[in-house]
């Protein structure tokens, strides 16, 4: 049998546009041969439609879009992901649900039954668990459908039930066996996934000795970045089929043949990976919200450098604004290298001195500060003109202001509130500074686009004269392993400084990073590539004393 593994970039809430996307890919399924079309989880709706799913219209909509979905479908079945109401009480109102529709009905449905509550999921404050699942018996192929989570417990140890392994019960009781195992999911992206996602595949296709289809959402929804990657994957563990990451793709895998499209024979390295996932992520997040242009400001660093190149590539170089904005203390080569990023890139620069307008700000000052040294106010006073600045060029030409600050800085508090923090989309805000040369590398891997000066130059924010960033923080080498263990991997102060770290150095991170939550909590979204980024999945309180 021939099946389409279709992954589709949806928009929450549009539901006649998905509708019609999955329409058209399971006609162009259809004509291709298949006898099945699968599509990912809640692929209806888009995937994580969140508090909307409390609105008694939002929920009728979506039923009147699925109804619509099933009479419109090509005849052959389609396999697919939406909520589904549950009148029953106690319990949540919804089903995070997988139907198989076929000539205008539905012949099967699966409900998803582990339910996350860890990092970005929340699906419980929702969703009932289903009850547990039955076979689906397909023109001969007995199948065990399972939803995105409901294959994880070999990894996540906090659930009780096994789905895969109740539905291998079930055929062994009714002296059937199983031909595939299908996982319909809307997983997100985060560096090194892709690599435990094969992992668990391959276990779970030797432990049965069946074949896998996983078929998953792509695109960037909020934060969210979904990476495709659906693949098809044999008994032995082989791949069998994959679909391209970060872009639409529909791959035809023959169950009889064991093999079918690769449109991904490589593996990927891991910043490339990130560079793909920032530049779709930056993209959709635009595009999504009514937005075709970019503005940011370009500082001659690294950071805005990477920003700019990411936001050309997403958006094309006509549609990307850089803005230097120089101080006094900014130094002649900062603008050169800002102006040839923006030349080498090709899109539009301009200059815009503050010094004149830091001047002003500091004699409205004056009865206040005077006799008092500079020290960070002015400073701050600097990053704030360019926020503002950078707003009404935004504002005045519907740009939406990309802020470029790094991982690194977030997590210190590096950074100024309602200063260079302003803007409509972080970019950046999860990629540590040592992946952020990485990425630059990346860029210029056909050819320099961020010039050689930008990545080798100390980093600086030009705030005061002779400033360097490791003038008040460790060298980012050192930063970004401790902030990896304590942010990312949940190791405590005393397990971080058994490591080798100064004790100093560590009890002056964990407190930076304490003690900025309240920055963090008014950033901008930012685009989620680590295990644990600041934003939606952290959850932490703003005012705490903990210093462990």
């Amino acid at each position: 049998m021939k099946i389409a593994l279709i992954q589709l970039n949806p928009v929450i809430g549009s539901f006649a546009e998905n509708c019609r996307k999955m329409i058209e890919a399971a006609e162009d399924a259809a004509a291709r041969g298949c006898s099945l079309a699968i599509f990912p989880e809640l692929a209806v709706s888009g995937y994580p439609p969140l508090d909307l799913l409390e609105r008694r219209s939002f929920v009728a909509d979506h039923q009147r879009a699925v109804e619509g979905l099933i009479r419109g479908l090509p005849p052959i079945g389609v396999l697919f992901g939406c909520f589904e109401a549950r009148p029953e009480r106690p319990g949540k109102p919804l089903y995070n649900s997988v139907l198989l529709a076929r000539d205008g009905v539905v012949v099967h449905r699966t409900r998803k039954q582990l339910l996350p509550t860890y990092d970005v999921f929340d699906e419980t404050r929702y969703f009932e668990p289903g009850p547990p699942g039955e076979l689906l018996h397909f023109e001969g192929v007995t199948m065990a459908v399972t939803v995105c989570e409901d294959i994880w417990h070999s990894v996540v140890d906090d659930y009780r039930v096994q789905p895969l392994a109740a539905l291998f019960d079930q055929a062994a009781a009714a002296g059937r066996s199983v031909d595939l195992i299908v996982n319909v999911s809307a997983s997100p992206f985060d560096r090194g996934k892709e690599a435990v996602r094969q992992s668990i595949f391959a276990r779970l296709c030797a432990q049965y000795q069946t074949p896998l289809l996983y078929v998953n959402q792509v695109g960037g929804q909020d934060s969210l970045l979904f990476d495709g990657n659906s693949v098809a994957i044999r008994a032995d563990g082989t791949v069998g089929a994959r679909a391209r990451g970060f872009a639409e793709d529909l791959i035809v895998f023959d169950t009889d043949l064991g093999r079918g499209d690769n449109h991904r024979p490589e593996p990927v390295a891991e910043v490339a990976a990130v560079h793909d996932a920032l530049v779709m992520g930056l993209r959709d997040y635009l595009h999504k919200c009514g937005f075709a242009k970019a503005v940011l400001g370009l500082s001659g660093g690294i950071d805005s450098a990477v920003t700019a190149a990411l936001a050309v590539q997403a958006l094309g170089a006509d549609n990307v604004l850089g803005v230097a904005l120089p101080s006094p203390y900014t130094s002649a080569e900062s603008v050169e290298d800002a102006a040839e990023v923006a030349r080498r890139c090709g899109c539009r620069f301009e200059i815009m001195p503050i010094s004149d307008l830091f001047t002003a700000f500091k004699t409205a000052l004056q009865p206040l500060f005077g006799g008092l040294p500079e020290d960070l106010a002015e400073q701050n006073i600097q990053a704030r003109i360019r926020g503002n600045l950078l707003m009404a060029l935004s504002n005045k030409f519907n740009h939406l202001l990309l802020t470029t600050g790094n991982k690194s800085e977030m997590a210190v508090g590096y950074c100024t509130l309602y200063g260079d923090m302003s803007g409509g989309l972080a970019v950046i805000a999860d990629v540590p500074k040592q992946l952020v040369y990485e990425l630059a590398r990346h860029i210029n891997r056909n050819g320099e686009i961020i010039p050689l000066r930008t990545i080798t130059k100390a980093p600086t924010a030009e705030l005061k004269p002779g400033q360097r960033d490791q003038d008040d923080l460790p060298p980012y080498e050192i930063l970004d392993a401790i902030l990896q263990l304590y942010l990312e991997e949940g190791y405590g102060r005393e397990e971080i400084i058994a490591k080798g770290f100064a004790a100093a150095v560590v009890d002056d991170i964990v407190r930076r990073i304490r003690i900025n939550e309240y920055k963090r909590k008014q950033a901008p979204l930012g685009l989620k590539v680590t295990s644990k980024a600041f934003g939606f999945g952290r959850r932490l309180p703003n005012v705490q004393n903990y210093r462990g």
